[in-house]
């Protein structure tokens, strides 16, 4: 973990473990987590890409979806960093 982010390669999951490992992370995050960065892949299609937007992107958790600029991993926000 680097400065309250917390990545997870999720290449090879279906939908339903994704959802399972981001939910357990949820649930697991503490005050110094800031950040789930979630490694998705954007060459094998954008099923978890999708699924990500469309299942945390309302989530009372999340304050925000950010997606890297090349489309490969998606970040939740929890809160915001403080410097």
């Amino acid at each position: 973990m680097e400065c309250g982010i917390v990545t997870v390669d999720l290449h090879g999951r279906n939908t339903y473990q994704a959802k399972v490992t981001v939910d357990a992370l949820l649930r697991r995050a503490g005050a110094g987590t800031y950040r789930l960065r979630l490694i998705h892949g954007c060459h094998q299609g954008t099923a978890l890409r999708d699924f990500l937007q469309v299942e945390y992107g309302h989530h009372p958790q999340v304050k925000r979806l950010l997606r890297s600029p090349d489309g490969g991993a998606t970040n939740l926000v929890l809160r915001e960093m403080t410097e």
